[in-house]
């Protein structure tokens, strides 16, 4: 049995692409899974299975979406493994606890590549924000305070390629981590407040 993490891109947003994270999660253990948490209203479901091929699993949970509640949805899906090790690789300068940076983890939907986003998204502003690429992510801190002045803030949002990201905060990231692990999900936790 594997344990996994499915990030969904773009819901319950602005009252747009509503999705009860309850139903959510029955919508997955109907697929089978099993051990199955969501974490935040965002898209964040940690489940098991023990089917290995990762494009399958992505494809199970799209149509099932679409067939629950009537939209398609971009879905990316981890192994544990996997995300554990992208966090090991993590720069020095993202995740820190300096509250004037605001720190995220881009996700990468294949077939896209690193290069196919840096391409279409362009340099990141150096004195505004940082990017690191590692696999099939990006390392993104930006100042909290111009953020509106950064190349990837408006980029990554209004860019063609930008339906092929999907973005989470360093906590939340690192939240989904450790519940993968403990498949416990505590009633609330603070998090920080996002500009978005």
């Amino acid at each position: 049995m594997k344990r996994y993490v499915a990030l969904l891109r773009g819901i319950n947003i602005s009252g747009k692409n509503k999705v009860s994270m309850a139903e959510l999660k029955k919508g997955f253990e109907i697929l089978g899974f099993e051990e199955v948490k969501t974490y935040l209203n965002s898209g964040n479901v940690i489940f098991s299975s023990d089917e290995y091929d990762i494009q399958k699993i992505t494809k199970q949970i799209g149509a099932a979406i679409k067939s629950q509640f009537g939209f398609d949805i971009p879905v990316f899906v981890i192994l544990k493994e996997k995300l554990e090790d992208i966090l090991h690789h993590a720069p020095d300068w993202w995740g820190t606890d300096n509250k004037e940076i605001y720190d995220n983890l881009i996700f990468i939907m294949p077939p896209v590549t690193f290069v196919d986003v840096y391409n279409e998204v362009g340099e990141p502003k150096e004195e505004l924000e940082k990017i690191k690429d590692y696999k099939e992510t990006v390392f993104w801190s930006f100042s909290r305070k111009n953020y509106q002045k950064t190349n990837w803030w408006s980029n990554t949002a209004s860019a063609n390629i930008s339906t092929k990201l999907t973005i989470r905060t360093a906590n939340t990231v690192r939240k989904n981590s450790q519940y993968v692990i403990t498949f416990q999900i505590p009633a609330y936790i603070p998090q920080r407040t996002s500009p978005f």
